[in-house]
């Protein structure tokens, strides 16, 4: 509930921030434009009537003005841009109203605020983060490579691509074209190059996994299918604060759940929302596509247990029994396997927010 006297509206950006001051007891606005030194940020609002509360939107600059304002006796709140409520009939915007307007709506308790992670998860999460970029260049890379050979007629028939075989018969393939040799050669030092970084990003979150506050959490996320450590680690980071949720609002956080339009006896249902956080969208999905084979305890996953309680082993093993037990109601209903694992995907949110709250 506000119950400062100054309510404050900041709008930033990288090379300006524009703020509005809006005085509750006198009902004065003062404005300003600021350069983004935080220390000019912070000498305006100490200049201000306290109390103070100030909101400012989540954007590319990051948490550090948050960081500097909750240095002093200022409330902060880091506002989601998506939840900003917006009349339908304004079609002026500049960043002046805009500030006003994040003054008045925090005046009046309007804002949804984000969670601010600590500089310790931050850097974590910026860590997978740059393995995913990491993954995709790779993707990218090798697609490259393989659709170059193919449009000269070269395609690989000796088994699985990117092996330790492929690799010998892609050092073999001689190209008498100078051009076309000389944008294999890219092409391939390009793919050498991605991988060495992945090898060498997925070490430094193996071994951040194995020591760290997200410990705990990896190894009890690890007792289910599909998930190993470095999916755990990523769920781990991009999530944070577990707590926040329930087993049925975390689906609805990653974009897991059907949009609707439904009003009176009307309802429709339709495609996944797809807000939130995408990149633990994309690692619960792609961990669903484990469950849809049979239940086995196999050796990676018996691994995986011993480093878990006996508590999050069962509540793991309950896990897998239900999800795949999800699987073959949906086979047994014809449902597309998209639309299946997207069903499973969302359940398997939940059973992840079981685990990762778990007392043990």
């Amino acid at each position: 509930m506000f119950s400062e006297r100054t309510s404050v509206g900041l709008d930033v950006h990288a090379r300006s921030v524009v703020a509005a001051a809006l005085d509750t007891v006198t009902g004065e606005v003062v404005e300003a434009r600021l350069s983004p030194d935080v220390r000019e940020v912070v000498g305006w609002l100490a200049r201000l009537p306290g109390p103070v509360a100030v909101a400012y939107e989540a954007g590319p600059t990051g948490f550090g003005l948050f960081r500097a304002i909750s240095g002093m006796p200022v409330r902060c709140v880091v506002v989601a841009p998506s939840k900003l409520l917006r009349p339908a009939g304004d079609r002026v915007k500049t960043d002046r109203r805009d500030a006003l307007h994040l003054a008045r709506l925090l005046r009046t308790d309007q804002v949804v605020e984000v969670t601010v992670p600590s500089v310790e998860q931050e850097a974590a999460r910026d860590l997978v983060r740059a393995r995913e970029a990491c993954r995709a260049d790779l993707m990218r890379a090798r697609h490259r490579l393989s659709k170059l050979l193919l449009r000269h007629g070269v395609v690989y028939s000796g088994g699985a691509a990117w092996t330790v075989v492929h690799d010998r018969w892609l050092q073999q393939q001689r190209f008498d074209n100078p051009q076309t040799r000389a944008t294999f050669d890219a092409y391939y030092d390009q793919v050498l190059t991605t991988t060495a970084l992945r090898t060498r990003l997925n070490a430094q979150i193996e071994a951040l996994a194995a020591d760290s506050e997200f410990t705990g959490v990896v190894r009890r996320l690890g007792c289910l299918r599909g998930i190993a450590t470095l999916t755990a680690f990523g769920l781990a980071v991009e999530i944070g604060d577990w707590t926040r949720f329930t087993g049925n609002t975390i689906g609805a956080f990653v974009g897991l759940t059907p949009s609707e339009s439904s009003t009176g006896a009307s309802r429709v249902q339709g495609p996944i929302t797809k807000t939130g956080n995408g990149h633990a969208r994309r690692l619960l999905v792609e961990a669903a596509w484990h469950h849809a084979a049979d239940y086995r305890k196999t050796k990676t996953l018996f691994d995986r247990w011993q480093l878990a309680s006996p508590a999050a082993r069962a509540r793991g093993d309950a896990g897998n029994r239900r999800l795949h037990q999800r699987w073959e109601v949906f086979h047994a209903r014809h449902k597309r396997p998209v639309i299946a694992n997207v069903a499973v995907a969302r359940e398997l949110a939940g059973w992840c927010w079981s685990l990762a709250v778990l007392n043990e």
